[in-house]
């Protein structure tokens, strides 16, 4: 069953004080009030599902750009821990800092529980392909929760969300098709009524 708290297509997306990387301070609407952004969820630094999700991000964002979406990612570590993994793993991007992870509970990203994070065979599956990337999975630096989910969102101008993406486990991407066709097939300026689906059903319902 889904948590209550999961946001729902064209909802109003939670607004918050947060801190970037570089250790700047600024309203989270800043950002979609200039232009669509994207919003990622990572779980924590030694997750190999997230490297994964930063290294498909990092290949659609010369894409967004061209479209004018952003690209921001949200952490749970500190903003020196974050300013360091960020430039490791996807230079150039915009990335938060949420060490009491306030903003994920904002969003409705929860903790998985053993099913979800790592007794699944597609979780040891896509473990196994991350690895042949170099992506090992490591224990969490201190202070960051490993059984913290996933999540995704795209919010528009008007600070709808527009496309909620809540993973069913760890390795649940979505897919590059289904990004691509949501980020630039939306009209902005329109209302969003739609649904996003992956390959295992529809997300965020």
């Amino acid at each position: 069953m889904k948590p209550k708290s999961q946001l729902r297509f064209d909802q109003i997306a939670p607004d918050a004080d947060v801190v970037t990387g570089e250790g700047r301070s600024l309203r989270l609407s800043d950002l979609w009030q200039a232009r669509p952004i994207v919003l990622a969820f990572i779980r924590h630094f030694g997750c190999p599902q997230c490297k994964t999700l930063l290294d498909n991000l990092s290949q659609l964002r010369p894409i967004m750009e061209e479209n004018n979406l952003g690209l921001v990612v949200v952490t749970q570590g500190t903003q020196e821990e974050t300013a360091v993994f960020c430039a490791e793993r996807i230079p150039g991007t915009l990335c938060l800092a949420d060490p009491t992870r306030s903003l994920y509970r904002a969003y409705g990203v929860g903790r998985g529980g053993l099913r979800e994070t790592f007794l699944s065979a597609e979780v040891w599956r896509a473990n196994a392909r991350a690895a042949k990337k170099g992506f090992k999975a490591e224990l969490p630096p201190k202070g960051q929760d490993a059984m913290l989910m996933s999540a995704l969102f795209v919010i528009g101008p008007d600070g709808r969300i527009r496309l909620p993406y809540y993973y069913d486990h760890i390795a649940d991407h979505p897919p590059v098709e289904v990004l691509l066709s949501g980020f630039l097939g939306t009209r902005w300026e329109q209302p969003f009524n739609g649904a996003i689906h992956s390959e295992g059903g529809a997300h965020g319902d």
